[in-house]
């Protein structure tokens, strides 16, 4: 493995992906059988049979907020993506955050997804009529079982990550050809044949109980898409880098064809008892409703492979935020360190590994797999919310010139993501709001407001912390040259298109 320290050549990845293999990063990274399958279910708990409405109403903004991310890329592809471009046309120390919020939310998010791994896995063993294993009873509800199952799951996967990018893609193309057949078959038939009749106020937004859950069931949906960005995070492993841009567009537009046809299955399918009360286990139930065995277990299969799929996807864009930021002296040396073997970010890939089998030990603390869940879901959703408008807040910045000289790319690359920033900033305040007035006392518990608020306003005060140490200690030069360098991003936008 080749130590490559703060040099002025700095560090680079080896270019060996087309658009397919950043369409199977980010797809996996989204992780679409895992938001069906679980998502589903804790967002009808909030907005009750109206998931088609949340899931269209929540791809607005996202879609925003993929424009900026595709001009910016196009202009300055970079693995780290929104810490750049935030960096360079807002502020350095946004820029951070955004860096730091990113990684710190996968981090939890690989946490929750090893034991949704161990979960999958566990229902499985039960569908084959394996319930013990000497004198221990399996238990898919057991955070324990689930968690260390999954970290078996993670480690493996972590190796793969290691071995080569191209390697890791293929082995995720695989998983999600099963998937999506998976998903295609049962969803359709479940449309075809579910008992419970369709509705058009499935798709209105306004029939929705109240503000609250709609601003909640916005930030879940938000979350389902979260993960499209991982395309970005190859950029400098394509051979093309507008083919980063090219797969995020075809994995967002794919996710929400997926969303809309899964969600419509499952609540002709389902009641809304029977989907809030399932969480974790909504698509297992879903199959049982709609096959019987051995057919019944192929949902739960093809959910045990998009947990390990995410699991990988989740690994290999956190490696190269991090590859990016030590490049700035921002973290340390270890992170850009590239082995000359695979090509990749191997110690720093290794490292996002141990540290996120380490949280999900941690995770320890909340009984509950379903408690565990919905505590990372609501947290993340607000740090992403925030990382997704501060990158479109940097493109409407960067931009803003062709407000003047081109109106219509004015509005795609500056008032489209500004306005889908703003939604998303006002989600999260509304939601934080919402949290804060729901409880008068602190206890770490999935339902309580105030852990719900602390959690990600740790993310972010760990952010600005690390920003300090970054600029004070390590005295990195991206604080000092993180702006003034954008006065020429509009032409190079108009040039390339």
């Amino acid at each position: 493995m080749t130590d490559q320290p703060y040099t002025a050549d700095p560090p680079e990845l080896r270019r060996s992906l087309g658009v397919l293999d950043g369409v199977a990063v980010a797809a996996s990274s989204t992780a679409a059988t895992t938001s069906i399958g679980i998502g589903l279910g804790v967002t009808a708990g909030v907005v009750g049979l109206h998931l088609p409405a949340i899931m269209l109403l929540a791809f607005l903004p996202v879609l925003g907020i993929a424009g900026a991310y595709s001009r910016l890329n196009r202009v300055e592809p970079n693995a780290g993506n929104g810490y750049v471009w935030v960096g360079r046309s807002l502020n350095p120390w946004l820029g951070f955050l955004v860096g730091w919020v990113n990684i710190v939310a996968t981090v939890a998010f690989l946490a929750y997804t090893t034991a949704v791994t161990g979960s999958a896995m566990l229902q499985l063993a039960g569908e084959a009529g394996v319930h013990r294993i000497g004198s221990l009873a399996l238990d898919p509800g057991s955070t324990a079982q689930t968690t260390a199952l999954g970290i078996v799951v993670l480690v493996a996967v972590t190796l793969t990550a290691v071995t080569g990018i191209r390697t890791a893609a293929r082995l995720q193309t695989g998983l999600l050809v099963f998937e999506y057949a998976v998903l295609l078959g049962f969803c359709g038939y479940g449309i075809v044949a579910g008992p419970h009749p369709f509705s058009l106020s499935w798709f209105d937004p306004f029939a929705i109980p109240s503000a609250t859950a709609l601003a909640q069931g916005l930030l879940l949906s938000v979350f389902c898409y979260w993960g499209f960005e991982a395309a970005f995070s190859v950029n400098e492993e394509v051979r093309d880098p507008r083919d980063a841009s090219r797969a995020g567009l075809i994995t967002l537009v794919t996710m929400l064809g997926l969303f809309l046809l899964g969600s419509v299955a499952f609540q002709r399918v389902l009641s809304e008892q029977e989907l809030a009360g399932h969480g974790a286990e909504g698509l297992a139930f879903f199959g049982d409703r709609l096959a019987a065995q051995p057919w019944a277990a192929l949902p739960l299969v093809a959910l045990m492979f998009s947990a390990v799929a995410s699991l990988q996807a989740g690994v290999i864009p956190t490696a190269r935020g991090m590859f990016a930021m030590s490049r700035d002296r921002t973290l340390g040396p270890l992170w850009s360190r590239v082995s000359g073997r695979y090509g990749t970010p191997a110690a720093g890939t290794l490292l996002i590994g141990v540290l996120a089998a380490a949280v999900a030990g941690l995770a320890l603390v909340i009984p509950r797999l379903a408690d565990m869940i919905m505590a990372t879901v609501n947290a993340v959703g607000i740090v992403v919310a925030l990382s997704y408008a501060l990158t479109a807040l940097a493109a409407a910045a960067r931009f803003r010139s062709l407000l003047r000289e081109d109106w219509r790319q004015g509005v795609a690359a500056v008032v489209l993501p500004a306005l889908s920033a703003l939604a998303l900033l006002g989600l999260g305040g509304y939601l934080g709001w919402s949290f804060y007035t729901s409880a008068d006392h602190f206890e770490v518990s999935a339902d309580n407001g105030w852990f719900l608020l602390a959690t990600p306003l740790a993310m972010i005060v760990s952010g600005f912390v690390a920003a300090g140490w970054a600029k004070y200690v390590r005295r990195s030069p991206y604080f000092r040259t993180g702006r003034g360098t954008d006065a020429d991003a509009p032409q190079l936008l108009t040039t390339s298109n």
